[in-house]
């Protein structure tokens, strides 16, 4: 049984295989041709974090691949009446086929993990967000080819969408150039682990502009994440050189993707003609989010298909 509660959680063999079921999967989507492989199994999802994108791409993923789903938050569970998780997993794990969590700390969902019987997916953590980085990469494949060996400009906070970028980079072999503010840099020994080691596969900006020279994608997200609001105006203050515009883009390779994981904020962390424009991509980014989620979900409880 496989968990998938960081980036490094699966091998590149790995994730070979999943953009290429995941583009199969999506072919049969637009086909609308049945893709059943999962009938009968059920997905619990488990909210401590509010989404849109998360919970509409999950479910309605599950749904399309034949399964059912679960949907609970720490409002209508005893999840937010002071229940052990570890208890919660052992009997929730004893009803369903897969967890999907989405929460705070990343210690949560490894507790809840630690006693599962079943499958367990991270759907946002404080510290990773590695469902997100899988569909973005695929996006990538899609439009472009391989990333390997390629650049990716990561423009704003050292969140959990950097530290998985970092993961990536190292394990599929592309290069992350990093620019944030200062205060707000990725935690390099919680991005690659313990003794982990970058083997030159990202590099530290101080100017964002200079991050974005010569990218083949540049992507950000939202300044102020979820759980951190109360730093709100403090951080559009720092954040303030750290927007997305045409200039950035114009450096970067003349073919150059651009990516955000929504919700989007224009005029702050990117400009409107940027994330509306020629080069943008994040419409298809979002869809692939489900699309990627579904071979993933195959994978997590049936392994490789012929």
């Amino acid at each position: 049984m496989k968990h998938y509660l960081q980036f490094n959680d699966l091998n590149a063999d790995e994730y070979a295989y999943l953009f290429e079921r995941a583009a199969l999967i999506k072919k049969k989507f637009k086909a609308y041709e049945k893709h059943h492989t999962l009938a009968d199994r059920t997905l619990a999802m488990i909210f401590e974090k509010a989404s849109t994108r998360t919970r509409v791409s999950f479910e309605a993923g599950m749904y399309q691949l034949g399964g059912s789903v679960v949907h609970l938050t720490t409002g209508d569970s005893q999840l937010g009446r002071a229940e052990p998780i570890n208890d919660s997993a052992k009997v929730i794990s004893r009803m369903v086929d897969l967890v999907m969590i989405r929460t705070f700390e990343q210690t949560k969902i490894e507790d809840f993990a630690a006693d599962s019987r079943v499958p367990v997916i991270n759907g946002l953590t404080n510290e990773f967000h590695p469902c997100q980085i899988l569909a973005d990469i695929f996006t990538f494949i899609e439009h472009r080819g391989s990333i390997q060996g390629k650049t990716v400009a990561w423009v704003g906070d050292g969140n959990n969408m950097a530290n998985t970028w970092l993961q990536a980079a190292q394990l599929l072999g592309f290069k992350v150039h990093v620019s944030t503010p200062s205060g707000y840099e990725v935690d390099e020994k919680l991005a690659m682990g313990a003794g982990g080691t970058s083997a030159g596969s990202y590099q530290f900006f101080k100017n964002p502009l200079d991050a974005c020279r010569g990218a083949d994608l540049v992507t950000t997200d939202v300044w102020t994440s979820m759980g951190y609001e109360a730093e709100n105006e403090e951080r559009k203050k720092a954040f303030a050189d750290w927007c997305v515009d045409a200039e950035m883009m114009s450096v970067a390779q003349p073919g150059a993707l651009f990516m955000h994981c929504l919700p989007a904020h224009r005029g702050e962390e990117v400009e409107a003609d940027v994330i509306d424009g020629p080069q943008s991509v994040v419409w298809d980014e979002a869809e692939n989010r489900m699309h990627a989620q579904k071979a993933l979900m195959e994978y997590l409880l049936l392994g490789r298909q012929a």
